[in-house]
């Protein structure tokens, strides 16, 4: 605004000036006056372009172009390949440091069983995850509490339940065991892991759902089930109950 009326003041004064310089500055003192006049009006154009200029832009921050960078990219570009994957090499790892946990010094990895754990995580896992939270996003889109509790309650009494049975009876038939097998493994162990279930699960998903975006959610998500995962891989790998064994 000041700048504007700047300018037209000294447009003002330039016109008066010239209308009477023939009668009133004989001696070519005008000119001098008009040189000044040009020079004061072109000052706010140059701070202009310069304020319009500014600085050069930042280059891009190391994260931006680091692994997060590449990984984030990855997510969007190629969500369900990029969750599965990630699924699968965090079942490896929970496996693993389920089998270190659980072997005596003398005895070896189990690679079968491990190798099983990463096709369930990359195969089953990773797509569903991907397929969960984008359904529960367009579902309940809103992230205040009342609507995180909503999508915390359906994970425990829908998704997880329809994945420990899935995993329990899976895990079981790629091992070689019939039908009476996953039964008799579904009634001894189903229950014990839906107990810790409710009791560890509901924190990390009001986490989750709360403060992270839907794009990012099966990574938050993996990341909690590392440790999730250690205790299911054991329970999926138990000896079968006695009742089959007899």
């Amino acid at each position: 605004m000041s700048r504007a009326l700047f300018r037209k003041v000294t447009n003002d004064a330039a016109r008066l000036i010239r209308r009477n310089a023939a009668a009133e500055d004989p001696f070519g003192k005008t000119s001098l006056a008009l040189l000044n006049l040009r020079r004061l009006q072109s000052r706010p154009q140059f701070l202009g372009r310069g304020k319009q200029t500014g600085l050069p832009p930042p280059p891009p921050s190391s994260s931006s172009v680091g692994f997060v960078g590449w990984y984030l990219g990855m997510v969007k570009s190629r969500p369900v390949l990029t969750k599965s994957v990630t699924s699968s090499l965090i079942y490896i790892a929970a496996d693993l440091s389920s089998q270190t946990i659980a072997k005596k010094s003398s005895d070896s990895y189990d690679l079968v069983r491990t190798a099983r754990m990463g096709g369930y995580g990359l195969c089953v896992l990773g797509p569903t995850l991907h397929c969960w939270f984008n359904f529960m996003s367009r579902l309940l889109p809103r992230q205040d509490f009342i609507t995180t509790f909503k999508k915390m309650a359906m994970g425990n009494i829908i998704y997880g339940p329809v994945m420990m049975v899935t995993f329990f009876s899976l895990n079981a038939l790629l091992q070689g065991e019939g039908g009476s097998d996953i039964v008799a493994r579904l009634k001894r162990d189903f229950l014990p892991a839906m107990r810790n279930c409710v009791m560890y699960w509901p924190i990390c998903d009001f986490i989750t759902f709360k403060f992270f975006p839907v794009h990012l959610q099966p990574l938050v998500s993996n990341a909690f089930s590392y440790l999730w995962t250690i205790y299911m891989t054991y329970m999926g790998n138990r000896k079968k109950p006695d009742a089959i064994l007899s």
